[in-house]
């Protein structure tokens, strides 16, 4: 109670954009937002853009999306692992490579000149 104001008790709450909770991981929601923002690229710039301009609009946008906040993240083995997938998820469309090409992640990140996702967040 504050100045005869009952303050509610919640379990979940969004500050500076960053979920604080006891049950669901900031982490779901940075790479849904990521996903989401990978989905309108895809969407919008199809086939008009090239690979070059497409992976620097992603630059510029969903990776900076996910990595907000991500100071604050532990990240362990499974979490990396989500985001590492994701990561390759959007490289694959950008170069039109499908997993059943079995192409090594590495050579997809020297093919588009990216970083691994977990290193760049626990640098």
């Amino acid at each position: 109670m504050i100045n005869d104001n009952i303050i509610e008790q919640v379990t979940d709450f969004k500050y500076l954009g960053y979920r604080i909770s006891e049950f669901k991981s900031d982490l779901e929601d940075k790479l849904q937002t990521y996903n989401k923002i990978n989905g309108a690229i895809r969407r919008h710039f199809g086939k008009q853009m090239n690979k070059e301009t497409k992976l620097r609009i992603h630059n510029i946008t969903a990776k900076a999306a996910l990595k907000f906040g991500s100071e604050a993240w532990v990240l362990k083995k499974r979490k990396g692992q989500r985001l590492e997938a994701a990561q390759m998820k959007i490289l694959r469309h950008l170069l039109g490579i499908t997993k059943l090409d079995n192409e090594k992640n590495e050579s997809i990140r020297e093919k588009t000149e990216a970083e691994n996702i977990v290193k760049e967040i626990k640098q």
